[in-house]
């Protein structure tokens, strides 16, 4: 939910305190804002996004992956795939940058609370469901049992290898990796990551599931997980349109009736399954 004290229309001076190359093409971004007292009023849920402007070049609306209260910096994990965020990749810790937000609809965190949660990613646009997870993880008793898997289509697309293994070591928490395709090296599942449902260890009847990925997998895994006895109001989903003003003006991120930065981007499969897969939406 956006702080009523912050002007979400005005790029709010931020400096990049750490940059992290998670991979060939994808850095985390760690901010601070240039004003203390904005550190102090920026509120944000899991799940939201901000709008990222660098100056003289343009901006991009990124995923917060921070857990928004333990984490003394603003984390954003990016992929290098536009004039953007090619700008955005030669930040380095000193630069500014400008930053409206927080944007959206967060993921069902309260609602989570004390019930089995499933968490199911694919491909690289796993950072929407990454606030969550560290929230979770940061009050683990506050919550039931968790399944998280993570599917890519290539062993080594998968980042943060170091933080799945260490939330493998986690009390009540399952780890599920896949890819497509793999080195020899690879330990886990080759294949599909909705082939790793039946391996669930949890509560699928009552427990909230958030996914986040490719449509395409999202609609797989929640038709799946329905025939296994999901709740289709637990379900919920992040979905990524081309988002320019991230205030619902422009119509760029329109899907439907909804526009996915007010409505979204995190919304219940209830409401959009009938429009998920439709060209043009």
């Amino acid at each position: 939910m956006t702080h009523a004290a912050i002007d979400i229309m005005m790029p709010q001076d931020a400096v990049v305190h750490s940059r992290t190359q998670e991979s060939s093409s994808i850095y985390t971004l760690g901010l601070r804002f240039a004003d203390m007292a904005m550190n102090e009023r920026y509120h944000f849920e899991p799940g939201q996004f901000n709008m990222l402007y660098v100056y003289g070049v343009g901006e991009v609306p990124i995923s917060i992956v921070s857990d928004p209260h333990d984490d003394e910096e603003l984390h954003h994990t990016i992929r290098n795939v536009g004039r953007v965020t090619q700008a955005l990749s030669k930040l380095q810790p000193g630069d500014h940058l400008g930053v409206r937000g927080p944007f959206g609809q967060g993921w069902p965190i309260q609602q989570a609370r004390q019930h089995d949660v499933l968490i199911i990613t694919g491909g690289l646009g796993c950072a929407p469901s990454v606030s969550a997870i560290n929230y979770i993880m940061r009050r683990r008793q506050a919550f039931g049992r968790v399944c998280i898997i993570q599917g890519v289509k290539h062993s080594d697309d998968l980042i943060w290898q170091q933080r799945y293994e260490q939330w493998m070591q986690a009390g009540d928490t399952q780890v599920l990796l896949a890819a497509d395709v793999a080195k020899h090296s690879w330990p886990w599942h080759i294949g599909l990551v909705t082939e790793l449902i039946p391996q669930i260890e949890l509560d699928i009847s009552t427990a909230v599931v958030m996914l986040c990925g490719p449509e395409i997998m999202m609609q797989a895994s929640a038709s799946q997980l329905i025939e296994e006895g999901a709740n289709i109001k637990n379900i919920w989903l992040s979905l990524e349109r081309n988002m320019h003003c991230a205030t619902g003006h422009c119509g760029h991120c329109q899907f439907g009736a909804d526009f996915i930065c007010k409505q979204g981007p995190v919304i219940n499969y209830q409401l959009i399954r009938e429009r998920l897969m439709i060209r043009g939406l």
